[in-house]
């Protein structure tokens, strides 16, 4: 028994020796290791705002300047922890983390899919400069100014206060009208005119008074007109014409100063932008005069007569009785 015990004992003190040993011999690569892990920390910290500063220079927002920043700080710390395993000889503890990391990333990606979507699509957004804070944009039948971009989704507020949250994906993915970028806009204004006035005075008025209303219409691009149509009570028209303007305020604005022009040159030149008109028509097919429906005046004068007389009769003989 007692020599039972010396053996194993022996045993023990062998392993614990070897274990010494493997330490002993291990403790270069964990010096190596440790060196290694400081000055990949060290570097991480730069990085991080080298990455920011490089990422702003190319027109990215902050928000994701930081985001790409952070991303490749936690790639290089990757690469820094494959090759710290690698000095101290965990190739099997590193084939085992590749196998789990990739069991993992996949289950999140499937469980994150739509979040992950609309971050990246923010990114991308951002570095195609698409749009900007501030911008008048129409996108997914919404209209307004864009408030806030994050790597979310895009908050537009539209004209009438209320604030619009719209996935980055939807945004990226949907026709998007942008009518800040360009620097100016068009405006059109319809309108009619009676089918008795001249239509070729009535297009050199139009034009003129827009010319002539005081805007600053822009010199590359004429003013453009057009008859569209025959109307019910007019004849139809449309014109129109450019400015450098990106606020709707400044559009409505813009419109409402060529319809008062367009009104004032009008009266002044005699020309009538008619209002409907309606019609009856009493018969089936080719329709009844007036006289047809309702009897001459002297009729129905002798009528009214008739009645009356015939009523005081009446009461005339009531009263003998």
């Amino acid at each position: 028994m007692f020599e039972q015990f010396r053996e194993s004992f022996k045993k023990l003190v062998e392993k614990m020796q070897g274990w010494l040993d493997s330490i002993i011999l291990s403790l270069p690569n964990v010096i190596l290791a440790t060196i290694v892990l400081s000055m990949a920390i060290v570097v991480a910290r730069n990085l991080k705002g080298f990455a920011e500063k490089a990422v702003q220079k190319t027109g990215a927002n902050r928000t994701v300047a930081g985001l790409l920043a952070n991303m490749m700080v936690t790639v290089f710390m990757l690469i820094s922890l494959f090759v710290i395993l690698n000095i101290l000889d965990l190739s099997d503890a590193l084939t085992a983390l590749l196998g789990t990391a990739g069991v993992a990333g996949l289950a999140v990606g499937l469980a994150l899919q739509d979040p992950m979507i609309n971050l990246f699509s923010g990114v991308l957004m951002s570095v195609r400069d698409y749009y900007r804070v501030g911008d008048l944009v129409e996108t997914n039948d919404f209209f307004g100014r864009i408030q806030k971009i994050n790597l979310r989704s895009t908050v537009i507020l539209s004209p009438q206060g209320q604030e619009i949250i719209i996935p980055n994906k939807e945004v990226l993915q949907t026709p998007l009208i942008n009518y800040t970028h360009n620097g100016r806009r068009r405006i059109d204004v319809t309108c009619g005119v009676a089918y008795g006035d001249d239509l070729e005075k009535v297009k050199k008025v139009a034009i003129e008074a827009i010319e002539n209303s005081g805007m600053n219409i822009r010199e590359t691009k004429p003013i453009e007109f057009f008859y569209t149509g025959f109307g019910d009570s007019s004849i139809n028209f449309k014109i129109r014409f450019w400015k450098n303007i990106t606020a709707q305020k400044d559009y409505l604005e813009a419109q409402s100063q060529a319809i008062i022009a367009l009104k004032k040159a009008f009266d002044a030149h005699g020309i009538t932008i008619p209002f409907p008109v309606t019609t009856l028509d009493f018969g089936v097919v080719g329709g009844m005069g007036i006289n047809e429906i309702y009897p001459p005046k002297k009729v129905f004068n002798k009528s009214i007569n008739k009645s009356a007389m015939n009523k005081s009769n009446g009461q005339e003989a009531k009263v003998n009785r």
